[in-house]
């Protein structure tokens, strides 16, 4: 499973998403999380400015969470 966490260097939020995620992951069910900093491209800023933290775990699917992890969604797709 892989993850795709939009975020920014600056937001604890985000650092709390990140770890919260992290949190999620064991010897059963193992994930990788590719971090990408909105600021680094302004289509990205365009789209996520004010939404980041915002988790996806397949990109062409909705959205799982944004500004807090929602376990639920995250267990759900881990399932």
């Amino acid at each position: 499973m892989h993850f795709t966490l939009y975020s920014r260097s600056y937001c604890h939020l985000c650092q709390d998403m990140l770890d919260a995620l992290n949190a999620l992951q064991t010897p059963e069910r193992p994930f990788t999380v590719e971090v990408i900093d909105v600021d680094a491209d302004e289509a990205l800023v365009a789209r996520f400015d004010e939404l980041v933290p915002v988790l996806y775990a397949d990109l062409d699917q909705p959205e799982l969470c944004h500004y807090f992890l929602d376990e639920n969604a995250v267990k759900t797709a881990l399932a």
